[in-house]
């Protein structure tokens, strides 16, 4: 895999062989099914953007960004140095003519292509070509906070409208998988039958972790709140009450009994922080700054969480929360927001500081047919080991730390960290 961006220090290139030929671990991604003729894979993601109103792209995913003539070329042989359409219509039929050759083998192909040992797939469900040990589960949580309709907040954006829908439909999905056919009357009812009984279920069919995409539904403020007042509110909630209070509440407390029974399970929590798809995401409520409470609640210490996408761009308050001995960081979504450059200057004082607490992620996810998903992660994968390699670079320069300890940062950050905080084992060490 070339690396040919500019970066903010150049990198050794001892340095950079050594973090180019790691088999990583992609903390966070969307993959998306091996589907057949006429099929969709509607389980990539909880909440997919895609329904929304239209809203600005990134440049560096814009279809127009030339890199991705780079990730045509190491994938699939493009033999051009433009994008002229007849030219571009050569790399879709070399994508199509790949996918029916490799078959349920092609999301593996492409993890080999981006030097992804392992895959975090957070999804739904998993399905064809999607299979362990090469991907493993996350499972969405949010869902199990949304006990009744809101209308508030549905009349807050069109966004959460189309959100709230969502994450409605998810919860009868679960409750269905369950037999339970509709609501418990009571908070403790409902923990019992469906909240705790699902995140058994999710762990015995194999996920490593579970998701929280709460930032699209509301702040990340879950305050400390009595069983006793959260059960009376869900109480007048289930009988028709639309007390933004009384929702709150609820949902505070639904999310900190799921984090104490993910812990109980030994399943890290992922927590989406920072920007958001559409054009009505609300930035303030995402402040990873906001989970401080939960962070420091003593009676979930034994449960782990990871800050996803680096909290951009609250990712120097994300850098201090690392102190917390139960926290984490990855730096996903930021690999294909952000050149490798911008990408080193996030990077630099979380590696100077806590680089045992770091974690490498793409966040790719389906897209066009040009720019896919293959592409997104190419690039993201191509300038996160350019980023890591160039902050290495500079801490060695500036006597922070030698080179054996700098290509040891590099091995925790794109693989060993997230192996030991989910558990994992290689797949070669797997299928042994």
């Amino acid at each position: 895999m070339s690396l040919t961006i500019s970066a903010q220090t150049t990198p050794d290139t001892a340095i950079l062989q050594v973090v180019q030929a790691i088999h990583a671990i992609d903390d966070h991604a969307h993959p998306p099914r091996v589907v057949g003729v006429g099929e969709r894979d509607d389980d990539y993601d909880a909440l997919p953007c895609d329904p929304l109103e239209p809203a600005p792209v990134p440049a560096k995913i814009r279809s127009d960004n030339t890199q991705y003539i780079e990730a045509w070329k190491a994938l699939y042989g493009y033999r051009y140095n433009d994008m002229e359409p007849q030219h571009v219509r050569e790399v879709l039929q070399a994508k199509e003519r790949l996918k029916r050759e490799r078959g349920d083998q092609y999301p593996n192909w492409i993890l080999d292509q981006l030097g992804i040992e392992t895959e975090l797939a957070n999804r739904v469900a998993m399905g064809r070509g999607l299979q362990a040990p090469r991907f493993r589960w996350i499972a969405f949580a949010d869902p199990l906070l949304v006990v009744r309709r809101n209308n508030i907040a549905l009349t807050y954006t069109p966004d959460r409208r189309i959100f709230y829908e969502r994450e409605e439909k998810l919860l009868t999905r679960y409750m269905q998988a369950l037999n339970v056919s509709q609501m418990p009357a009571t908070l403790n009812d409902y923990i019992n039958l469906v909240v705790v009984p699902t995140l058994g279920a999710w762990k015995q069919q194999g996920a490593v972790a579970i998701k929280f995409e709460a930032a699209y539904l509301r702040a990340l403020s879950f305050d400390p709140t009595s069983e006793n007042e959260a059960a009376q509110s869900y109480v007048r909630v289930m009988g028709g009450g639309q007390s933004v209070v009384d929702y709150k509440h609820v949902q505070d407390f639904l999310f900190h009994r799921i984090a104490l029974e993910a812990g109980r399970l030994n399943l890290p929590i992922q927590i989406h922080t920072g920007g958001g798809c559409g054009s009505y995401f609300r930035l303030e409520g995402s402040n990873p700054s906001l989970l401080e409470s939960v962070f420091n609640d003593s009676t979930l210490r034994h449960t782990k969480f990871v800050v996803l996408h680096a909290g951009w761009p609250f990712d120097r308050e994300l850098a201090f929360l690392l102190t917390k001995p139960n926290v984490y960081a990855d730096f996903s979504q930021v690999t294909w927001m952000l050149s490798g450059r911008e990408l080193a200057i996030t990077l630099r004082p979380w590696l100077e500081m806590y680089p045992e607490k770091v974690l490498f992620g793409t966040d790719l996810s389906p897209n066009t047919p040009e720019v896919d998903w293959e592409e997104i992660g190419w690039i993201a994968s191509r300038d996160s080991r350019l980023a890591v390699a160039s902050v290495l670079t500079d801490l060695v320069h500036d006597g922070i730390i030698t080179e054996p300890r700098a290509i040891q940062y590099a091995q925790m950050v794109m693989h060993d960290n997230a192996a030991r905080l989910y558990a994992m084992t290689s797949p070669a060490a797997a299928a042994r």
